[in-house]
C-alpha cells in the first residue's frame, strides 16, 4: 500500500511532466553541465549534484518556467532540505563550517 498523495489538482497535473523524455533531456543537460550540488559547493563540500531544483520559488504550476527554469543542480539531501523550504516562499540560508552564513 502507497503513500497517500495530498496534492493539489494542479500540482497532480504538473508532475506528469517530470516522466517526459523531454524533462529527462533538461536533467541531464542540467547535470551535465553543474555535475556537483551547488548548495554543499557553498559550504565547501563536494556532492555529486542529482536533482534539477526549480529554482526562485519554482514553477508553481507555470509551464514555461518549467522547461526554461531557472534550475539549480543538487544532491537530493539539500534539495529536500532547502529546495522545498525554497519552494514553500521562505528564505533560504546556508552556513559554513565557521558558523557564517554564506
Amino acid at each position: 500500500m502507497g503513500k497517500p498523495d495530498y496534492r493539489s489538482a494542479e500540482a497532480t497535473a504538473y508532475r506528469r511532466l517530470y516522466k517526459t523524455a523531454r524533462w529527462q533531456r533538461v536533467r541531464e543537460a542540467v547535470l551535465t553541465e553543474h555535475p556537483l550540488c551547488a548548495m554543499c559547493l557553498a559550504m565547501e563540500i563536494v556532492e555529486p549534484a542529482t536533482v534539477v531544483h526549480h529554482k526562485d520559488g519554482g514553477h508553481k504550476g507555470d509551464e514555461d518556467k518549467f522547461w526554461s527554469g531557472p534550475f539549480e543542480a543538487l544532491c537530493k539531501a539539500c534539495h529536500d532540505l532547502f529546495g522545498d523550504a525554497e519552494d514553500r516562499g521562505k528564505t533560504v540560508v546556508a552556513f559554513g563550517d565557521d558558523g557564517w552564513p554564506l
